[in-house]
């Protein structure tokens, strides 16, 4: 018998060990992990340095407080800052959390209650970003959710215009959709949405959870469409695993997070911001983003090779190491297929398959995964048509 809850509807698979790109079960069973903890260790498995980083940190002190000076904190505000091209920081233990702390501190800088939110956008599961998730399945069971929440379809520029009023304090979205199936914002439509938002008097919110730390190729997914957002929101891959959200806003917005106006007990502990140091260190870096997009490139190309003789196999989405097979048949039964041949991918949505290899995938993991998935998914077209 668990003593857990039965939220997570989980794998027969038992982590003892992992390893960069690889995962080793109590069985025995070593697998080639394309999740990543759903993007979050970027930089694979207990990488030696960022291992090394905290390590130190540990020897030293694990937590305070945040009345106290933290240098930690303010390294890394500055590499989220740099990078961003925004100002201030604060942190939180999650993407959730981050999310929160943008709907707060939206509301309360412009004396504004609506956000606006896109359908099947994911923004996560407290009472906040639980509704302004725009996923139905999300908020099943729960009672009526916080108001003030309204949901457009993604790139309906029409329907966001008819959205937007007096009372908007932000519009909020993900530049592609991960949880909801990896869908992206069209370049025109997001540029847009900033255009409009802000002369309307309304912030711009993105959600770079998932896209951001260096996921796409970027910094931020919001760097290739070259969108100017008031805040973003980041968590997920931040700390390669070590639990660590934060939003980054504009200076202008100080005010409204003045002293005692939000706060978090363990946001921003030095343990996690440890090993958020070394990990943007080693992805802030240009060179490195480039790999990242040159193996997005190279896995993109294979899978369309590998899979375009699957007529199932509706399209290819996302940008750098995120990636959506989308197919005309539900993607569950292919996971667990791929996973019984040592493969770990996830679904987004009901039809897509999810592929997080982390960032410092090697080529030869690239291919074997391919391989795989093109086994997989042929296979089924094969029995399909028998």
């Amino acid at each position: 018998m668990s003593h857990l809850f039965p939220t997570y509807a989980r794998w027969d698979v038992t982590p003892v060990k992992a390893k960069g790109a690889y995962l080793t079960a109590k069985d025995g069973k070593e697998y080639l992990d394309f999740t990543s903890g759903i993007s979050v260790c970027n930089l694979g498995h207990t990488p030696d340095n960022v291992k090394k980083a905290v390590e130190k940190q540990l020897e030293k002190f694990w937590h305070t407080s945040n009345l106290f000076q933290i240098e930690l904190q303010e390294n890394v505000a500055k590499q989220l800052t740099d990078a961003s091209g925004l100002d201030l920081v604060f942190f939180s233990n999650s993407g959730a959390e981050a999310n929160e702390a943008a709907i707060k501190l939206a509301r309360k800088s412009t004396g504004r209650t609506k956000i606006i939110t896109f359908i099947d956008s994911f923004h996560g599961r407290t009472f906040a970003t639980m509704a302004a998730t725009g996923q139905d399945k999300i908020k099943t069971g729960f009672g009526p959710m916080l108001e003030s929440f309204e949901y457009v379809r993604m790139n309906d520029i029409k329907a966001l215009k008819a959205a937007l009023d007096s009372n908007t304090a932000a519009v909020m979205f993900e530049v592609i959709q991960g949880e909801g199936g990896i869908n992206s914002g069209d370049t025109d439509f997001l540029l847009e949405v900033e255009k409009l938002a802000h002369a309307n008097g309304s912030l711009v919110i993105i959600d770079e959870i998932q896209t951001g730390i260096g996921r796409t190729g970027k910094a931020f997914a919001f760097q290739h469409i070259g969108l100017d957002p008031d805040i973003i929101s980041v968590a997920k891959g931040i700390a390669n695993g070590f639990p660590l959200g934060a939003i980054v806003g504009k200076a202008a917005l100080a005010d409204a997070f003045s002293a005692g106006s939000h706060g978090s007990t363990f946001g921003g502990n030095p343990v996690a911001l440890a090993a958020a140091e070394e990990t943007l260190n080693t992805i802030f870096n240009d060179s490195f983003l480039a790999e990242v997009s040159a193996k997005g490139d190279k896995l993109n190309g294979l899978l369309t090779e590998a899979l375009s003789n699957v007529d199932f196999v509706k399209q290819l989405k996302g940008k750098g190491l995120m990636v959506g097979i989308e197919l005309t048949k539900e993607a569950g039964p292919f996971v667990a297929k791929a996973r019984e041949q040592g493969l770990l991918i996830l679904t987004a949505g009901t039809h897509v398959l999810r592929l997080l290899p982390p960032l410092n995938v090697t080529d030869e993991e690239i291919e074997k995964a391919v391989d795989t998935i093109a086994t997989v998914l042929q296979e089924k077209a094969v029995q399909q048509d028998s």
